[in-house]
């Protein structure tokens, strides 16, 4: 169960869960289920369901299993399996129950032959595009298969020679009989079993013919004693057939399915295919590149599960589908952090400021506070000051306008945490590029406050030149430039809306030396920039590199505004 004990708001999905409690509709308490398919990581849409599921069995005192829905040997590999277990973990969550539908091969095999006495399947010799010209349209019934009338001892001893391994892939497979006018083209005959001569990552070469999703998902529930089934509107049509088959089946009490709406996120996609496309396309470093929106990558991002569990929770569940702003994501993610990690600072473009005041070879420490005062956390640091400095460049302009607060000639600034200082002095390269800043400090204004009273509006980061760390910072952005990547002209598809800035790479960021000693994976508020994280994959003690989690405010909504 989750580690996170905030009571959850109320949703229809709930309310039934309370009304089937409160009647005893199954006859056994609450049982979900968590079914991904192990044929790649998981993604956000994913978090919602995970938090979904086990957020019931956890608040109604029931049970919710991880399931593994291993029927396609193609596209499976133990990889995925373990990549699953560990973000299901990391989440927060522990399951009940570890199972796989792989498990139940016989019982489903022994389900399909009970359906064959009974006539209400058969085996049917047409190929996949017969079969899928035959069903049908929306507007016309289908066209019966002209091996639909066997008898059930003759589809009894195709389906016995197909579980033999007699028959090549594709020559036969085992179809309900239902309706072949059945309003819901999924009710007109369906697939159950398949011939597949591959291996099996768990099963070897032990199967030959593999259930079709329909057939194992619902009956795999049925097996486990789920009550609901949980899934996205996609399968609101599939409907059927799951209720068709568990009571075809002869389960009493059997599950109960219930669709909700899917997570569609601006800025992203949650499409496993397209997620793969960007994968094996090379446009990303993996499935765990910390752009991609999977759990892996937003864990190597330096998002915390906390942050997921809570945005989980900020959306809720709905009945119909609807696009959510990233921005309330990242809301998520900036509200976690802000309470629990320390501030520190980190120059990404730096310049040089010398103090041409401030005696040679002296070195002095000031106290910084590692957390604001609305952070109920405590902690300082020190931060070594001397002659030489380094600011960001960001925070320097020679010709500045009237309300540019920060450093340009003639005008003082605050540092934090230190002292007031001056530019009297700008130096430059041959190519005429700002290379140094000679200023000179106040010695009477190390509080940051001037004793005879004058304001000083402009205050800015720094880290002394001689003690500060040579870092790499990787400023991950949004993947996609636009709200919804598939909306792009015709001819185009979601890869011409791509984001070329959405990774920039800061090689030679200077940072305060107070945060050399900590763990690798330590996390960060880098003061006026944003969220970062030390990075487990690319760190080493002498080179730390940093991941942006998430900036301080939304930038992209003034970006926006411009455009």
């Amino acid at each position: 169960m989750s580690e996170n004990t905030a009571a959850p708001r109320r949703d229809f999905i709930r309310e039934m869960v309370a009304d089937d409690v409160a009647t005893g509709r199954f006859g056994r308490g609450p049982a979900t289920r968590f079914p991904p398919e192990p044929n790649g990581f998981l993604h956000m849409g994913h978090a919602k369901s995970i938090c979904l599921n086990f957020g019931i069995a956890q608040e109604f005192g029931g049970t919710c299993n991880l399931r593994f829905d291993d029927t396609n040997p193609a596209t499976e590999d133990v990889k995925y399996v373990e990549a699953i277990q560990r973000d299901v973990r990391w989440l927060g969550f522990n399951w009940d129950g570890l199972y796989y539908a792989s498990d139940y091969f016989e019982q489903l095999y022994d389900i399909a032959e009970a359906l064959v006495l009974k006539g209400k399947a058969y085996v049917d010799d047409q190929n996949e595009e017969q079969i899928r010209t035959n069903r049908g349209t929306v507007t016309s019934a289908g066209s019966a298969s002209p091996w639909r009338e066997r008898s059930a001892d003759e589809n009894l001893d195709l389906l016995r020679r197909m579980k033999a391994g007699e028959f090549p892939d594709g020559a036969k497979v085992l179809r309900a009989k239902i309706d072949m006018a059945h309003p819901n083209m999924i009710m007109r005959d369906p697939l159950l079993l398949r011939i597949r001569h591959a291996h099996h990552y768990r099963r070897g070469n032990e199967w030959c013919i593999y259930p079709l999703y329909d057939f194992a998902h619902g009956l795999s529930d049925a097996i486990e004693g789920i009550t609901r089934s949980l899934c996205t509107l996609e399968f609101k049509d599939a409907r059927e057939i799951y209720d068709w088959l568990v009571a075809e089946a002869g389960f009493v009490n059997p599950p109960t399915q219930i669709e909700f709406a899917r997570l569609e996120l601006d800025y992203t996609v949650l499409s496993k295919r397209k997620l793969l496309r960007l994968v094996n396309d090379g446009h990303v470093n993996g499935w765990d590149d910390p752009r991609m929106p999977t759990i892996a990558g937003l864990r190597r991002r330096g998002v915390r599960p906390e942050a997921i569990r809570a945005f989980a929770e900020v959306i809720g569940v709905a009945r119909k589908d609807a696009r959510v702003e990233i921005a309330t994501f990242e809301h998520a993610v900036r509200n976690d952090l802000n309470m629990e990690v320390p501030r520190v600072l980190c120059v990404l473009n730096p310049l040089k400021v010398v103090l041409t005041n401030y005696p040679e070879g002296q070195v002095e420490m000031l106290d910084a506070p590692s957390y604001p005062h609305d952070v109920p956390k405590t902690g300082s640091r020190p931060m070594p000051f001397s002659r030489e400095l380094y600011v960001d460049r960001d925070d320097f302009m020679e010709d500045a306008p009237k309300k540019f607060y920060r450093l340009s000639p003639g005008r003082e600034v605050r540092l934090r945490f230190g002292y007031l200082i001056t530019c009297n002095e700008v130096v430059k390269n041959d190519a005429g590029e700002v290379i140094e800043l000679r200023c000179t400090y106040d010695p009477d204004t190390r509080s940051g406050q001037a004793p005879d009273g004058r304001k000083v509006q402009g205050t800015i980061h720094w880290v002394s030149a001689a003690q500060a760390l040579t870092c790499e910072v990787r400023l991950y952005d949004r993947l996609f430039s636009q709200p919804d990547p598939d909306d792009v002209p015709e001819g185009q598809d979601f890869l011409s809306a791509l984001n070329p800035a959405s990774l920039v790479v800061i090689p030679d960021a200077k940072i305060e030396p107070s945060v050399a000693s900590d763990p690798i994976g330590s996390r960060y508020q880098f003061e006026r920039t944003g969220y970062f994280m030390s990075e487990p994959e690319s760190s080493t003690p002498e080179m730390l590199v940093f991941n942006r989690i998430v900036g301080l405010r939304d930038s992209w909504a003034k970006e926006v505004k411009k455009g």
